[in-house]
C-alpha cells in the first residue's frame, strides 16, 4: 500500500463540539449538554440570563430560545422543575399580539394571557404550565431549542 493511500485511510480527528445522539431523540444527534426529543435538541440552562441575553445565547448556539408547540413539549425532562424559564414569547406593539420570535401568533390553546398581563414584560414559563409576565431586564433560566428537520 502506498503511503499516500495509508495517509488517506487514517482518520483524522477534527476539534469541536461532540455530537451524540441521545436517548429516545428518534432522529437526531444533539450538541453535547443539550437533550434531543422528536427531531429537535434542547438546551436548559443552569445560569439566569436577561430575556435579550437568553435569546442572543440561543442565536449564537445556531438555535432559538423556546417556543412551545404544545403544552406537553418539556414534561419528560423538566417533570417536576419548579424553575420559570424564558420562552420566545414577546409582545409586538405593531401588530398589538403576543409573537413567537420567528414572528408567528400564539395559538389561543395553548395557553392563555390574561388582560393584565403587562405587554411591556417577557413571558416566563414553568412545567407546571404556569406563565407570568415580568420584566425582560430580570434574569431567569431559559431553554433554546434548535429543530433538526
Amino acid at each position: 500500500m502506498s503511503a499516500f493511500m495509508k495517509q488517506s485511510i487514517q482518520s483524522t480527528s477534527s476539534p469541536g463540539p461532540t455530537v451524540e445522539p441521545q436517548e429516545g431523540s428518534g432522529c437526531c444527534s444533539c450538541q453535547e449538554k443539550w437533550i434531543g426529543h422528536k427531531c429537535n435538541c434542547y438546551f436548559i440552562s443552569s445560569e439566569k440570563k436577561t430575556w435579550a441575553e437568553s435569546r442572543d445565547f440561543c442565536a449564537s448556539q445556531n438555535s432559538s430560545i423556546l417556543k412551545l408547540h404544545n403544552r406537553d413539549e418539556l414534561q419528560h425532562f423538566i417533570k417536576s422543575s419548579k424553575s420559570f424559564y424564558w420562552i420566545g414569547l414577546s409582545y409586538n406593539e405593531n401588530h398589538r399580539a403576543w409573537l413567537w420570535e420567528d414572528g408567528s401568533a400564539l395559538s389561543q390553546d395553548l395557553f392563555i394571557l390574561s388582560e393584565n398581563v403587562n405587554t411591556k414584560n417577557c413571558i416566563i414559563y414553568s412545567t407546571i404550565n404556569n406563565i407570568l409576565d415580568e420584566s425582560c431586564k430580570e434574569k431567569n433560566y431559559y431553554i433554546c431549542k434548535q429543530q433538526l428537520i
